[in-house]
């Protein structure tokens, strides 16, 4: 891009598109994290989902993850961890 603006856009959205791509990356590695931990039957499964929750209301927040995808998400760990505790 030539205009002074386009090329600053184009800095902008690299550095937004890095911090999204970690965003979400850090979001997976918290699910697994929860998945696992309900799996095993850990002690900490709740507290696992618990920051799995959080981190997907966190993303729905900022726009990382859709609303209805994360309560799509939400309503199955919180499933999970009721199954588990059967």
């Amino acid at each position: 891009p030539n205009i002074k603006s386009a090329k600053k856009r184009v800095l902008v959205a690299e550095k937004k598109a890095l911090q999204n791509k970690a965003a979400k990356s850090n979001l997976k590695t918290v699910l697994k994290k929860a998945d696992a931990a309900v799996a095993s039957g850990a002690a900490d499964s709740a507290d696992a989902i618990r920051v799995a929750i959080k981190k997907v209301d966190q993303a729905a927040a900022n726009k990382i993850m859709h609303k209805n995808t994360a309560a799509h998400k939400k309503s199955a760990l919180m499933k999970k961890l009721a199954t588990a505790a059967k």
